[in-house]
């Protein structure tokens, strides 16, 4: 595929936050509007953007590219490792300064892809990652009880001293877009708690993808990678008996695999296909 970094990019500012104003008391930071011109950065404009990066380091680097690219701005410091006797404690992902209001942000970049499960009683527990291993809960705690309380450590507080800034004066948030996924009968439904905009697919299990309603059509399963991006810009597809050989593979591991549909009048969706 060309212009990967683009296209990943790309997928990255059409992934809405998956809620507006606040969820659980955890505030959501508005992320700056790119204009058209940004809107394409390559390689060469984000240098630090390995080719092995994970998924998450890579929407890091993205969200560190807008914010230096906007004059509101002023990165002051990213991926801030916060250590005692050579022992990490944790990470910082940004440290911001408003230039307008002067005010101070410490923000977790967060970017997840979540089934709605509709068998859990609670309907906050419902959001679980594809290979149930994660959960919107489970993220939010961990937000919670570990990386915003990591400010106030006293490790912490000399790093903010090189900086000239005082912990009790910085406002934390998190910048949380998410791509979700429900089964085909909740596809459109309106969903409490979260930012239905968020809603890009489906997902359901092997044995029902395996059947003669999705035969017709045609698949690629990308890499994690490229997750973010929009299946337009598929150039590789497969029949459904070819994928089905592929993600057979990736089940045996139990690890559920995104794939992107091709119908008829290049019309496209999403689809996790889930080993449990």
């Amino acid at each position: 595929m060309q212009n990967r970094i683009a296209k990943q990019f790309e997928g990255f500012l059409n992934t809405p936050p998956l809620w507006k104003k606040d969820f659980q008391e955890i505030k959501q930071f508005q992320l700056p509007e790119v204009n058209a011109s940004q809107q394409k950065p390559t390689i060469a404009q984000l240098p630090s953007l390995a080719e092995n990066f994970v998924m998450g380091k890579r929407v890091e680097r993205f969200f560190e590219w807008i914010i230096q690219q906007n004059p509101t701005y002023n990165l002051l410091a990213g991926n801030i490792q916060v250590s005692r006797d050579k022992i990490t404690l944790g990470e910082l992902d940004f440290l911001l300064k408003e230039l307008t209001q002067k005010y101070v942000y410490h923000i977790e970049m967060v970017y997840k892809f979540y089934v709605y499960d509709p068998s859990f009683s609670i309907e906050a527990e419902r959001w679980i990652g594809p290979n149930r291993k994660d959960s919107l809960l489970q993220k939010i705690k961990k937000l919670k009880e570990k990386q915003f309380p990591l400010l106030f450590r006293p490790e912490t507080e000399n790093l903010l001293e090189g900086l000239n800034l005082k912990s009790e004066e910085i406002i934390q948030q998190t910048c949380f877009k998410a791509n979700l996924f429900v089964p085909r009968e909740f596809q459109f439904k309106q969903l409490p708690e979260v930012n239905n905009s968020c809603i890009t697919g489906t997902w359901l299990h092997f044995k029902d993808f395996n059947t003669s309603a999705y035969r017709d059509f045609n698949y690629y399963a990308p890499k994690k990678q490229d997750w973010p991006i929009l299946p337009k810009h598929g150039t590789t597809w497969f029949s459904h008996s070819e994928i089905i050989k592929q993600i057979e593979i990736v089940l045996s591991n139990k690890k559920a695999p995104l794939l992107w549909i091709k119908k008829p009048g290049n019309n496209y969706e999403r689809l996790f296909v889930v080993w449990w």
